[in-house]
């Protein structure tokens, strides 16, 4: 599973530009649930081939009792419990500061792995700027500075030396992930038990793994399958009501560590924002999806044509995903929904072999090429296969940056529709040919 790093410190000490720079665009993901306030991002990063999760929590005053700055320290205090490795932000230019050790003996009892940060320090010796931030007690500071790089790419680098690679070849003997998602009450549990076959409460309250999503081998029609589960979130002690019914850090965990993701939906409620936004998780991490509409039997004709309606209005994003209309409950319509898995699954992990994949772009541009960008028009030379989950096209040729997107989604559905991919997104990338002689003089 991807380790989660969760950015931590006062107010105006670098955490929004060390989270752009960890996750390499300034349009990251924002969470934006009843409960959340906007100030709290989640992000993917990935380097040298490890990818992680980023979440920037905002300004964080522990001692913070209304106001805005209240709200940002709930959110803080949520992220705080479900990290993998906090990263504790200091600013070396200001110094150490009251503000400082109050946040640092909150994280000292929150027993959560830790790395302290000392941030802005370009220009400047950082034994030097280290020194007074030893007092803290985390150990030995790492200095950088987020808005230049500077030491960056060793603090990503000794934060993610605690968490093991995955293993490929032990993950596909597994056979396909499954992540059940949705919001809470949707059924999510009731479907996972009937899959299993058993009752079976699935809790995240483990003694040490009070982030960990839990995964479930099981078998079905002689087939293998890991559950990768979401239900259950049930924390004990002092937990935030709002934050306790949704985490989206373990949907983002979830939905990363599978290979197909199962959006369940509620028919007796209509589709909201926070279906979009957990459809749009979905979709950014470039995961199958099978649309699971649960309680089916308890909707009338009004309101099932009202539900169809709905998701072809506001989940019409997901064109790709295969819509089964089930009763968890009753175990009605779960064959069909295993069979569209197992179809999304394969169509992720396909092989497309290079030939063919050039025929059909070349046959593509035949049918429509792509419109001029000054005098010059762009040339899609051939095509091969760069990644599976999602499958990856990589088209190469000249002038493709003026490729414009509309041209893009067009290739994406004539590949789609070419190689029979249902229930997986695709991604295409293009790589211009360099022109051996643009450096030289004329």
């Amino acid at each position: 599973m991807k380790p989660t790093l969760v950015l931590v410190g006062r107010p105006n000490v670098g955490k929004s530009t060390l989270f752009n720079r960890l996750t390499r665009s300034r349009d990251a993901l924002v969470a934006d649930f009843p409960g959340l306030t906007r100030d709290r991002h989640y992000g993917h990063g990935k380097t040298g081939g490890r990818a992680y999760l980023v979440v920037d929590t905002g300004g964080f005053e522990p001692g913070a009792r209304d106001g805005i700055m209240h709200e940002m320290a709930r959110q803080a205090e949520q992220a705080i419990v479900e990290a993998d490795m906090l990263l504790f932000m200091v600013d070396g230019r200001a110094g150490l500061t009251p503000q400082d050790k109050a946040i640092a003996d909150r994280l000292r009892r929150a027993s959560r792995p830790l790395l302290l940060v000392v941030n802005k320090a370009e220009g400047m010796d950082r034994a030097l700027v280290a020194a007074e931030f030893h007092e803290l007690g985390f150990g030995e500071p790492l200095v950088i500075s987020a808005a230049h790089g500077d030491g960056v790419r060793e603090l990503v680098d000794e934060a993610l030396a605690p968490f093991p690679a995955d293993d490929e070849e032990e993950a596909e003997a597994r056979g396909p992930r499954i992540a059940v998602v949705g919001r809470p009450n949707v059924g999510k549990s009731t479907l996972i038990n009937a899959l299993l076959g058993e009752e079976r409460v699935i809790a995240f309250d483990q003694p040490g793994t009070t982030r960990d999503a839990i995964a479930v081998p099981f078998e079905r029609n002689g087939k293998a399958y890991t559950l990768i589960d979401t239900a259950g979130l049930r924390r004990r002690g002092k937990v935030f009501e709002a934050v306790e019914k949704f985490s989206v850090i373990k949907t983002l965990q979830s939905v990363e560590e599978a290979n197909v993701a199962v959006l369940v939906l509620d028919a007796g409620q209509e589709i909201s924002d926070q279906d979009a936004h957990i459809a749009g998780f979905i979709v950014e991490a470039g995961r199958a999806l099978v649309v699971a509409v649960n309680k089916w039997d308890q909707a009338d004709e009004y309101r099932r044509d009202r539900l169809k309606a709905d998701l072809a209005r506001k989940l019409n994003f997901l064109g790709f995903a295969k819509i089964h209309y089930i009763s968890a409950l009753k175990g009605e319509g779960l064959s069909g929904l295993m069979a569209s898995v197992d179809a999304a699954y394969a169509a992720a992990m396909t092989r497309l072999p290079t030939p063919k994949l050039t025929r059909v772009l070349q046959a593509a541009v035949a049918r429509q090429t792509p419109p001029r960008h000054g005098i010059f028009r762009p040339k899609l030379r051939y095509a091969h296969q760069g990644g599976t989950n999602p499958p990856v096209i990589v088209i190469h040729g000249n002038a493709l940056e003026h490729v414009p997107e509309s041209y893009k989604r067009y290739l994406e559905r004539t590949f789609m529709e070419h190689f029979k991919l249902r229930g997986t997104p695709l991604r295409i990338e293009f790589r211009t040919t360099r022109n051996p002689y643009a450096d030289k003089e004329a």
